[in-house]
């Protein structure tokens, strides 16, 4: 029996061996996890099932190779595309629909657009709607379009914001008169003294030109209680609009009365551009005042832009990649998942640094990162292997210790057996 127990030692110190030299050989493997060997005990089985208070034990053998899956040490890394998990939950992969899922967060963009891990299985996500919303419903592989993202004219994107600005009216500035101190009934865009202020933004047409839009301010004579201010509009300096738009003050709070949204036309010269005349552009003049002071600006937007090609992407901790354009507009192309299980260590390993779920594992629960049980994403940056090589160093003595101590009870036993063999 003696010779059992050693023999069982050994093949058990052996696999410990085996497991210990995979976890450092595994020690820059991205995202891998580190395995250690569960041993248990060995006893012969009673004829009447009872067990004897003299029993002895017939050697140990590994019940079980056990991953762990504790957090790696995260590192820095320059491809905007390298992912790390911080916290729990994996990778969700498609190779043509058969699902595995892994730790290394090493991905590219492969000749179709996807983004793909090294050994080319595709990563999947959420996908977006034609406004690029992340609409959280079938899982797809994630693609990276890079079609031209087309123009939107001033007041046609989705908001619908059209022009925004704030700004202060001089209240203190005179009404501009003629020599007979009649109030100017006309205005001139090439005479200043039939205007008070002016100013300029950009706006987009449709095929996603560039124009600039002047703004002629003309103060009305003030009421008791308010006071107008005729707004005239020109585009690219050509021959100003004849119909003005009113924007009215509160002359006790200087603030616009009512929503201080108007509704201005954008005339598009034809023999130079392709694009149509542009009608209802919102002109928003919400939060301006009319405070005695100089005119001033505080901000302008707008929210229409030009064509634009793709110069980078993005992702952020929740998993949304985002498409950098060169008009500097964002756009979502998809999120990234990951998948939570019950019992990660129940996952069969599949190599290649990937697992697939198994009847111990239990099925996968996947939702959006930073939700749940699931960690976030840093984006530019991976998940070092979990392996302590000084640890596993010392672990690989103690299994060598106890190789050499198994294979001395064997020896002993044999000499034991030979001395018995010898008797005369």
């Amino acid at each position: 029996m003696a010779l059992q127990s050693g023999l069982s030692g050994l093949n058990a110190a052996a696999k410990s061996l085996d497991v210990i030299s995979n976890n450092v050989s595994n020690g820059s493997t991205v995202g891998f996890k580190l395995s250690s060997s569960v041993f248990s005990d060995l006893f012969a089985s009673a004829i009447n099932g009872a067990a004897s208070s003299t029993q002895v034990g017939i050697g140990t053998s590994i019940s079980k190779v056990a991953q762990q899956f504790s957090q790696g040490n995260i590192s820095t890394s320059s491809n905007p595309l390298d992912m790390a998990i911080n916290g729990d939950g994996f990778f969700r992969l498609s190779d043509a629909g058969t699902i595995s899922f892994t730790r290394n967060g090493q991905f590219q963009l492969d000749k179709n657009g996807y983004v793909s891990s090294s050994s080319g299985l595709h990563l999947t996500g959420y996908g977006v709607d034609a406004n690029g919303k992340i609409v959280a419903g079938p899982l797809s592989d994630i693609r990276v379009n890079n079609a031209i993202l087309p123009p939107v004219a001033t007041g046609q994107s989705s908001a619908g914001t059209g022009i925004e600005i704030q700004m202060n009216f001089n209240a203190a500035d005179e009404v501009k008169t003629d020599s007979a101190g009649t109030a100017v009934a006309t205005f001139n865009q090439a005479d200043g003294t039939t205007y008070n202020f002016s100013t300029s933004v950009s706006v987009y047409d449709q095929s996603g030109a560039q124009h600039s839009l002047g703004l002629f301010f003309q103060k009305q004579f003030p009421g008791t209680s308010t006071t107008d201010w005729k707004i005239y509009t020109s585009v690219d300096g050509g021959t100003a609009s004849t119909t003005a738009q009113t924007l009215t003050f509160d002359n006790t709070t200087g603030k616009v009365s009512g929503s201080g949204l108007l509704s201005i036309g954008i005339d598009i010269d034809q023999s130079v551009y392709t694009a149509p005349d542009m009608t209802g552009v919102p002109l928003n003049f919400t939060g301006s005042t009319q405070y005695s002071g100089s005119y001033a600006v505080n901000s302008s937007t707008q929210d229409g832009y030009a064509a634009g090609q793709l110069s980078g992407i993005a992702i952020d901790a929740t998993g949304v990649v985002k498409g950098k354009y060169s008009n500097g507009q964002t756009t979502n192309l998809g999120q990234v998942v990951l998948a939570h299980f019950a019992d990660p260590g129940g996952l069969q390993s599949a190599g290649g640094n990937l697992w697939s779920e198994s009847a111990a594992s239990g099925q996968p629960q996947v939702g959006a990162p930073g939700t749940g049980q699931l960690g976030a994403i840093q984006s530019g940056a991976l998940e070092d292997s979990n392996v302590d090589l000084t640890a596993e160093l010392v672990n690989m003595i103690t299994a060598q210790r106890n190789y050499q101590a198994n294979a001395q009870s064997i020896k002993t036993q044999d000499q034991l057996m030979q001395t018995l063999v010898n008797l005369r």
